[in-house]
């Protein structure tokens, strides 16, 4: 597996992302907002742009990304 483009530590559960927020020029350059939401893996990847948000004190945080499998929001794990 490949290791996301970016991972982004956060304290809730529920998540919006469009890929610009911490771009210089902002929206322009991103995607839509999206609400992401993560389940009991402890971590979700947005759909357009790879970012892939760790639950911080979730079973995902602290561990290497490249040995978790991608889950995408709303989609169930082979």
């Amino acid at each position: 597996m490949i290791a996301p483009p970016e991972i982004t530590r956060v304290s809730q559960p529920r998540v919006a992302c469009d890929g610009a927020s911490d771009i210089p020029g902002g929206a322009a350059l991103g995607h839509p907002r999206v609400f992401l939401q993560i389940d009991e893996h402890g971590y979700v990847d947005c759909g357009y742009c790879d970012r892939r948000f760790v639950l911080i004190g979730g079973p995902a945080d602290g561990v290497d990304p490249a040995t978790l499998p991608d889950i995408a929001s709303g989609a169930s794990p082979q």
